[in-house]
């Protein structure tokens, strides 16, 4: 994603909270963890480490 794509589309997501003491993951990894496995197909497990836990990304995702 862009940085002019995220300064329209950064805004209309809600800042998350952490959870027990952990902090936020960042909405803007979040949602390009996200595009990348609805754009590949593949499965929650099998998503790339740079976007960060695959579990945390699915929780926040079924959220």
């Amino acid at each position: 994603m862009t940085d002019q794509d995220w300064a329209i589309i950064g805004l209309l997501l809600p800042p998350e909270r952490g959870r027990w003491a952990q902090p936020a993951g960042d909405n803007r990894r979040f949602l390009n963890s996200m595009l990348y496995v609805l754009r590949v197909g593949c499965p929650w497990w099998d998503m790339h480490e740079r976007y960060g836990k695959w579990n945390s990304v699915y929780v926040r995702f079924r959220r």
